[in-house]
């Protein structure tokens, strides 16, 4: 973002430019950068990259991703990218927690209450098409991500697409994107 002018711009404005100079980007670098969170670049991508489901969509929308088979779950903060492949278990809510327990690598607890979105997001990212499901906590920040998974030649998997798209436009027009 270094070739950003960024002199009496707003840190919206800055994100903006950043996007128009790198459109494939790191949402949470360019939001770090830009002094915003990364709902707001979600909410300044063009509206076919991104919609938005309410957060009481939370456990629908697991449930059908815990059918898609092994994907790629992404936990991202300023300390860490942990990427996990692997099926999701299903999940239940106990004791305030969404509780994900099965036969997989990806395992655990997720304060449901914190979610307050989850977010489709189609867009290039290095290059290439990314499929990704965003679920969204009030600061403005993915709680988690999980991601269509990519075969041996780096191509998106056609069913795993297929059922992203499918569940996508479940929501389009639920929340502003």
């Amino acid at each position: 973002m270094a070739a950003v002018e960024t002199a009496g711009l707003s840190p919206l404005e800055i994100a903006k430019a950043a996007l128009a100079e790198k459109p494939d980007g790191v949402v949470e670098t360019i939001a770090a950068e830009a002094g915003v969170t990364p709902a707001e670049i979600l909410a300044i991508l063009p509206p076919d990259c991104v919609t938005i489901a309410p957060s009481l969509a939370f456990e629908p929308i697991w449930g059908h991703l815990s059918g898609w088979g092994d994907v790629l779950t992404i936990v991202h903060t300023k300390d860490v990218v942990l990427e996990v492949v692997g099926a999701l278990p299903p999940g239940s809510i106990g004791h305030g927690w969404f509780n994900i327990h099965g036969d997989s690598p990806v395992g655990g607890h997720i304060r449901i209450d914190h979610c307050r979105s989850v977010a489709f997001v189609d867009r290039m990212f290095h290059g290439r098409r990314s499929l990704s499901v965003w679920f969204m906590n009030g600061e403005g920040a993915a709680m988690l991500k999980i991601f269509v998974r990519r075969d041996a030649e780096k191509t998106l998997i056609a069913e795993q697409v297929a059922l992203f798209e499918q569940l996508r436009s479940q929501y389009r027009g639920s929340l502003p994107g």
